[in-house]
C-alpha cells in the first residue's frame, strides 16, 4: 500500500519545474536537467542535480534505496535533436567507481514499461575520483523498455535515428544497458549514496 501511495504522490511536474539550467549544450541546444527516479514507480530513491560553476558542468548525486526501487536519473531535452552525420557522444566526467548509463530517447516518456518507443542506453563505467574522457558510438546504444534487455525482435524492430533523439540523460540503475544486473561492486546494495560530475558533453 505504501508503494502505491508514494507512486500517486510522486511530483513529476515539480521535478520539471525545478530543472537546473547548465552551461552545457548539445547541437546548439542548452541543456536543462530535471530529475526522474524510482519514486515514479513507488520507490524510495532520491536524486538531486546542481550546476558546478567551477567546471560549467552538472552534478548528479543522491541516494539509492533498493527496497522497492533501484534507479535514479537526470534528463534534459535536446530541442534540435542530433545531427544525422554525428557518430556518437563524447563525455568528460568524474565518477565514484559505479557504472552509470547514458540515455538517449525521443522524450515524452520513451523507454517506460508501456511506452511505444525505447530509451537508448549505453553503459558508462567510472573510476573513483578520477576525471575521464570517453567516446560512445551511437551503434553501442541498446533499446530498452523499463530497464529490461531487448529481445532479438526488438533489436531488429527499432532503429536509432539521430534526428529523433530529443532527450539525453544519465542514470544509475540496478540494471545495465543490456538488462543484466549491475554488479554490487559497480552499483551498491541496500541504501547508498552516489556522485557523478559531468564536465563536458559533445558530439563526434
Amino acid at each position: 500500500m505504501g508503494q502505491v501511495i508514494r507512486m500517486m504522490n510522486y511530483d513529476r511536474a515539480g521535478n520539471m519545474a525545478s530543472a537546473v539550467s547548465t552551461k552545457l549544450s548539445l547541437n546548439d541546444a542548452k541543456l536543462v536537467f530535471h530529475r526522474l527516479d524510482d519514486g515514479v514507480m513507488g520507490g524510495r530513491s532520491n536524486t538531486s542535480q546542481e550546476m558546478i560553476n567551477t567546471i560549467n558542468g552538472i552534478l548528479f548525486t543522491g541516494t539509492i534505496d533498493t527496497n522497492g526501487g533501484g534507479f535514479t536519473s537526470i534528463r534534459s531535452p535536446i530541442n534540435n535533436g542530433l545531427p544525422a552525420d554525428a557518430k556518437g557522444i563524447k563525455l568528460k566526467y568524474k565518477g565514484d567507481g559505479k557504472t552509470y548509463k547514458v540515455l538517449l530517447s525521443e522524450g515524452n516518456g520513451a523507454g517506460g514499461p508501456w511506452a511505444s518507443s525505447p530509451s537508448w542506453q549505453a553503459d558508462l563505467k567510472t573510476k573513483r575520483n578520477q576525471v575521464e574522457e570517453h567516446k560512445i558510438d551511437f551503434s553501442s546504444f541498446k533499446p530498452s523498455f523499463g530497464g529490461r534487455g531487448s529481445s532479438r525482435q526488438e533489436l531488429d524492430k527499432y532503429i536509432f535515428r539521430q534526428l529523433d533523439m530529443k532527450q539525453i540523460g544519465f542514470m544509475l540503475s540496478l540494471k545495465l544497458s543490456n538488462g543484466d544486473p549491475n554488479p554490487v561492486e559497480t552499483f551498491g546494495e541496500g541504501i547508498f549514496d552516489f556522485r557523478l560530475e559531468i564536465h563536458e558533453i559533445d558530439l563526434f
